[in-house]
């Protein structure tokens, strides 16, 4: 090994950890930031409630049910 190999090897490691140490700073800061702007917010960590749809009675998820079922049937029927 020469010595221009030994001297990129070392350049290597020491900017491999300066810019994890970068990236590291950065994220942390980002997530400071993020729990600063969040803190007068506690509804912030739940996600909105949509209108979501009611619930399917038993009779609509056995309608469901059949119905894939014979889409299912169908396409056997064809191959």
């Amino acid at each position: 090994m020469n010595l221009n190999q030994v001297i990129n090897m070392v350049l290597r490691i020491l900017m491999r950890k300066a810019v994890n140490k970068g990236v590291n700073a950065g994220i942390d800061a980002a997530s400071r930031y993020s729990q600063r702007r969040n803190a007068g917010n506690p509804d912030a960590d739940q996600p909105a409630q949509t209108n979501a749809p009611p619930a399917l009675t038993k009779q609509q998820r056995r309608a469901r049910r059949a119905a894939r079922m014979a889409n299912r049937a169908s396409r056997m029927n064809k191959m």
